[in-house]
C-alpha cells in the first residue's frame, strides 16, 4: 500500500511536519517508536521523515513483522537515519545505539477480535511490554518517554459524567475476558507514575479517542475500521449493535499531532485525552456517513461470539479535550471530514 504516493496523505502528513512545534528538541536525536507499522506509529514516522532533511533524527522503528515494516517504509528503508529493529517488546529488548532521546511507545493489540482470540498478549504488551521499553529508556537515559494510553481506560459512564476529564475513573469488571485490554492500559500508565517517582523517568501520557485513518490496518475489526472496509469496496454498511453507542473519535493525523503537542508541551505524569467535540458520534451515525458517501445504505447483523467477547460494554464514552487544547493543540478535521479522507485515499492505494 504506496500511502506515499497519495496527494492528501502526503498533505496530511506535511501538515502535521508544518505545525508550529519546537521540532529543534528533536534535531540530531534518536527516536524509537513502537509500534512501528500500527496506525499511529507509521504516520509518526511519516511526519518525523518529512521533517528529517532539517532535524536529522535517527527513527528506530520497532515491530514485530520485518516484511509488512519493508513494504511501509520502502522509502526510507536504506537510509542511514532509519533503522527497523525485529523483536517482540514483551521480550528484554537489546537496542545496540549507545543512546536514545525519545521512546514513543504505540504498540498494542487495540481491536476487538485481538481483544478476545490474544487475552494474554494483549495484557502482558501493555504491562510487561511498557514494563520492557521504560527500562530501555532507563538504560539509553532517554530524554522523555511518551505512552500511548486510551478512553479505554476511563471505563464504563454510569451517567455521573458527561465527558470524560482526565481525573474521572469510571467502573471496570475486570472478571471479564474484556477487561484485559483496560486494566492493563491502566496498569501501564500506573508503571509509568512508579518509573517517574523511583528512576527519575521523563513521561507524558496521551490518551487515545477512537482512532481512524488511512494508516488503519486491514486485520483491524474495530466497528469504525469494519465501516471503512465496507465503504472503500462500495458495499452496505453492516452495523452489529443498535448503534446508540455515542463515542469519541480522531482522525489519525489529529491524533499524532495531539502526541506530539504532549511530547513537546506535556507536564511531566500527566495524561491528555485527544479528542475534540466535532468527533463525537454515535455507531448509528457514523455508519451513516460512510453508506451516504459510498451510496448504499447501513444493514444490521448480530455479531458472532468472538466479535461479541471482544466488543467494549461501554456505550457512553466521549472525552474532554479542554486540557490538551490549553497546550495549543487544534484538530485539522471532524468526523466528516476525516472519514471522506480516509475513504478516498485508501480507494486509491488498495
Amino acid at each position: 500500500m504506496e500511502l506515499l504516493k497519495n496527494s492528501l496523505y502526503l498533505e496530511d502528513v506535511q501538515k502535521v511536519a508544518s505545525m508550529p512545534f519546537p521540532w529543534e528538541k528533536l534535531q540530531n536525536k534518536s527516536i524509537l517508536i513502537s509500534g512501528a507499522s500500527g496506525m499511529i506509529g507509521s504516520f509518526l514516522i511519516d511526519v518525523i521523515e518529512e521533517k528529517n532533511p532539517e532535524l536529522n533524527c535517527t527513527v528506530y522503528a520497532l515491530g514485530r513483522n520485518a516484511k509488512r515494516a519493508q513494504e511501509r517504509f520502502a522509502k526510507y528503508w536504506n537510509t542511514p537515519c532509519f533503522h527497523f529493529i525485529s523483536g517482540d517488546i514483551n521480550e528484554t529488548l537489546h537496542i545496540e545505539a549507545e543512546k536514545i532521546d525519545f521512546i514513543f511507545h504505540a504498540a498494542s493489540n487495540t481491536h476487538p477480535v485481538a481483544y478476545a482470540t490474544e487475552p494474554i498478549s494483549t495484557i502482558l504488551t501493555n504491562i510487561i511490554g511498557t514494563r520492557n521499553l521504560l527500562e530501555l529508556a532507563h538504560e539509553k537515559c532517554a530524554e522523555r518517554f511518551v505512552f500511548a494510553s486510551s478512553v479505554e481506560v476511563y471505563g464504563e459512564n454510569r451517567g455521573d459524567c458527561e465527558k470524560f476529564t482526565e481525573d474521572y475513573c469510571g467502573y471496570l469488571d475486570c472478571n471479564t475476558l474484556r477487561a484485559g485490554y483496560p486494566e492493563s492500559k491502566r496498569a501501564g500508565e500506573a508503571l509509568c507514575q512508579a518509573y517517574i517517582r523511583q528512576k527519575g523517568l521523563d513521561i507524558v501520557i496521551p490518551r487515545l479517542s477512537r482512532t481512524y485513518g488511512p494508516t488503519m490496518l486491514q486485520t483491524d475489526t474495530k466497528a469504525i475500521s469494519q465501516f471503512i472496509k465496507k465503504g472503500v469496496a462500495h458495499e452496505d454498511i453492516v452495523l452489529k449493535s443498535e448503534g446508540t453507542q455515542l463515542y469519541s473519535y480522531s482522525y489519525v493525523a489529529d491524533a499524532v499531532s495531539g502526541v506530539l503537542t504532549t511530547l513537546f508541551s506535556g507536564r511531566t505524569g500527566e495524561a491528555y485525552n485527544i479528542a475534540d467535540s466535532a468527533s463525537d458520534i454515535t455507531l448509528r451515525d457514523l455508519a451513516g456517513i460512510i453508506a451516504s458517501e459510498s451510496g448504499k445504505q447501513v444493514i444490521f447483523e448480530l455479531p458472532d461470539a468472538v466479535e461479541l467477547a471482544g466488543y467494549s460494554k461501554a456505550t457512553l464514552a466521549v472525552m474532554s479535550g479542554e486540557k490538551l487544547r490549553t497546550l495549543g493543540w487544534k484538530p485539522l478535521y471532524d468526523i466528516k471530514n476525516g472519514l471522506e479522507r480516509t475513504i478516498s485515499i485508501l480507494r486509491s492505494v488498495k
